[in-house]
């Protein structure tokens, strides 16, 4: 358990570091096409990008985000919030998970902003978080409550489906020991 945590905030403080420095490049991200959807595997076009060698099924949710050089930012941005031992405590949640080219698409100043305020970051990755595990049937026509409080829908078939009609899933139904994980190309936002 000690090892974990280790790798955890080690790997969490070396992508501390990396959100300001990815905050003035562009980091180039893979788009090629993921092989056919299954319901018990991943799905979308953004699979081959977070391809890495380590199982992360057995995992807790930021141990195995932290595995993905892609999530980089959203594992930075939970330990900077404090919820990366909040998440990894909770038992079959969802979290739909942006990935670094995601936050690239936020605006330097509100990004800035935004992990300047420990509340305000804390209540923006809890609206990406629902407190049940979502299969990848749910996906057509969901509406869920996040943790946060606020509501989420989904919607889409096949291997094509959007978060809040704009966040794209770009790979869905990544397994951990205590979450599923739909990687998303944008930020989302709570309702005000």
């Amino acid at each position: 358990m000690r090892f974990i945590r280790r790798r955890t905030a080690r790997v969490a403080g070396a992508a501390l570091v990396a959100v300001p420095l990815a905050l003035g490049g562009v980091a180039s991200q893979s788009h090629a096409q993921d092989a056919s959807p299954s319901p018990m595997g991943t799905f979308g076009p953004g699979c081959s990008a977070l391809s890495q060698k380590a199982d992360t099924a057995k995992d807790k949710v930021v141990t195995a985000a932290a595995a993905y050089p892609q999530l980089s930012q959203l594992v930075a941005a939970a330990v900077r919030a404090r919820l990366n031992d909040t998440l990894d405590e909770k038992s079959n949640i969802t979290v739909f998970a942006p990935n670094n080219q995601a936050f690239q698409k936020v605006s330097v100043s509100q990004l800035s902003s935004l992990l300047g305020d420990t509340g305000q970051l804390k209540k923006v990755l809890t609206y990406h978080v629902v407190d049940r595990q979502i299969t990848p049937d749910e996906l057509s026509k969901g509406s869920f409550t996040t943790v946060e409080g606020g509501k989420l829908t989904t919607s889409g078939s096949g291997t094509d489906f959007q978060v809040n009609g704009t966040a794209k899933i770009v790979c869905g139904n990544i397994k951990t020991a205590n979450a599923t994980i739909y990687v998303v190309d944008s930020v989302l936002r709570p309702p005000s």
